[in-house]
């Protein structure tokens, strides 16, 4: 496909890195819901969420997961890449108007399979918010 920037299995190796930031906003967190069906008071009700740990909302944890899934399939490797497994864990919150960078470094390559193994992390001002691994098929040459 002309135009698609693509990075094949063999332009890959351990070291590689690339990240992606996107600002959270109102509308994001709403749409995410409304496509999710997580309507968690928590993420959606200012009064309520005021009474919580986090005294605000907050905004959904796998929306910053999703900004993850974002560098994939559209900067590194990107198109043409397909998850087998990402595993998460949720450190810190995220907040309306909070810049969100998605981070990913390849730890790993199984050319029999085609698979990379990436280290994930997404910061918030220099302070992790959710950090994991994923496991990627990507496209190959031949």
């Amino acid at each position: 496909m002309e135009g698609i920037v693509h990075t094949y299995f063999e332009d890959l190796a351990v070291g590689q890195s690339a990240s992606l930031g996107k600002t959270i906003s109102e509308a994001d967190i709403l749409m995410f819901a409304g496509v999710s069906g997580d309507t968690n008071p928590a993420h959606m009700d200012e009064e309520y969420a005021a009474g919580t740990m986090f005294k605000g909302r907050i905004a959904h944890g796998m929306l910053s997961a999703a900004i993850i899934s974002a560098l994939f399939g559209t900067k590194f490797p990107g198109p043409g890449c397909i998850y087998v497994s990402q595993s998460l864990r949720f450190k810190a919150p995220v907040r309306i108007g909070d810049t969100v960078r998605a981070r990913v470094e390849v730890t790993e390559l199984m050319p029999d399979k085609k698979f990379a193994v990436l280290k994930t992390t997404a910061t918030v001002r220099d302070k992790v918010v959710v950090d994991g691994e994923a496991t990627l098929m990507v496209p190959s040459r031949g």
